[in-house]
């Protein structure tokens, strides 16, 4: 594996702060926290965690590079299905966890383009220094019209019709580790050490997660993650919305890849600086921290709240779908300053070896009968 960069002074000193804190609430609770409770500080505490400070994250001068920063081909294909959406419902979009803004920015733009600008444009951002990054992209690109429907949220409304997208959003929910040992189910957790942070297991007895890891039925020494907090956000949509569409992007598996026996070390990973690594205690505040997505589990979930699942398929036959290869051909191939960095990016969204499979779509309706243009062909929700 390439050796990973060497943080600067300053970023190293940002971590120590972090680390402290970490360190605190394990003395605090007994010598040890669970490995979402060590997540959650990592990547969310205020004005230190990964998403709450002011590195850049997102794109190529980033620690990772998503979907809408690969492309408005994102945006503006994706925009086809929110517009049909928009048309059933008449109501608004709901975006969890914009990014740097340029979803949105593409998404209002291609809306606006289609005649079909939503009355308002929800985003829900946890983070203060990323809702200040994401005004600042959208004042740049959107015009005054556009600029007008947006409003950031602190929490969900208690009601909502339209369309709620998460783009690589599950992935960031602070998930628990279990471990196999001897016939017993463990979890697994962070102590402190001389050295520093170290991996700690204590016999799983939390009631929930125990019922959800028997079922699993996993062999002897397998490590993976269960993420009771994804169930609830889609349990939590589910209440929230009254009428619309609730669509999901990231990566991941269903419940017979995720849990595969070959797969018995899990599906943790980090980024830094463009790399990927499995270690999650090093670099604190510094690195992203994300586990794959059981996508049984969060299908389960939408219908125990009463949803109804529309579809789920690959982010490449979505795509597909949706008109991906029209919005190109809006290029000429002839125009080749144009078009070559046009069909790399068509690449990378739709390969198999790039994000094409690995990443899955999947929708909730609720009070909808309409089939959504996005499942039309490739829709595979039965091998959930």
């Amino acid at each position: 594996m390439t050796p990973l960069p060497i943080p600067s002074l300053h970023a190293q000193k940002h971590s120590q702060q972090l680390f402290e804190l970490i360190q605190q609430k394990i003395t605090n609770t007994g010598g040890w926290i669970s490995f979402a409770g060590f997540m959650q500080m990592a990547l969310y505490t205020p004005g230190l965690g990964y998403y709450a400070a002011g590195n850049q994250k997102f794109g190529a001068g980033g620690d990772f590079v998503t979907a809408p920063e690969i492309s408005s081909l994102f945006g503006q294909t994706l925009a086809n299905q929110l517009a049909e959406i928009l048309q059933i419902t008449k109501g608004n979009i709901l975006e969890l966890g914009a990014g740097t803004g340029k979803l949105a920015a593409d998404v209002l733009l291609s809306l606006a383009q289609l005649d079909c600008l939503p009355g308002q444009y929800y985003i829900l951002e946890v983070s203060d220094y990323l809702r200040q990054v994401q005004l600042e992209y959208l004042t740049k690109h959107l015009p005054a019209p556009s600029m007008q429907c947006i409003e950031w949220l602190n929490e969900l409304p208690m009601e909502f019709n339209g369309v709620v997208i998460g783009n690589e959003v599950l992935d960031a929910i602070p998930a628990h580790l279990i471990h196999t040992n001897n016939q017993q189910i463990y979890e697994r957790g962070i102590t402190v050490t001389e050295q520093g942070l170290a991996w700690m297991d204590k016999p799983l007895t939390e009631p929930n997660l125990l019922v959800a890891a028997i079922k699993l039925s996993l062999p002897d020494g397998y490590v993976t993650e269960l993420c009771p907090a994804a169930n609830g956000l889609i349990s939590s949509l589910a209440n929230m919305i009254k009428s619309g569409v609730i669509l999901m992007i990231d990566y991941g598996f269903v419940a017979r890849e995720y849990y595969h026996p070959q797969r018995n070390q899990g599906t943790l990973m980090c980024h830094y600086q463009q790399l990927a690594h499995a270690d999650p205690l090093i670099y604190v505040g510094l690195q992203d921290i994300t586990a794959h997505v059981d996508f049984t589990a969060i299908a389960e979930s939408g219908l125990d709240g009463r949803l109804q699942l529309a579809g789920f398929c690959t982010q490449a036959q979505f795509l597909m779908n949706c008109g991906i290869l029209d919005a190109m051909s809006q290029v000429s191939p002839l125009d080749m300053a144009r078009y070559a960095p046009l069909a790399a990016a068509a690449q990378k969204l739709l390969s198999p070896a790039e994000m094409g499979d690995l990443f899955k779509v999947i929708a909730f309706t609720k009070n909808i009968e309409e089939p959504l243009l996005g499942f039309c062909v490739g829709d595979k929700s039965h091998t959930l």
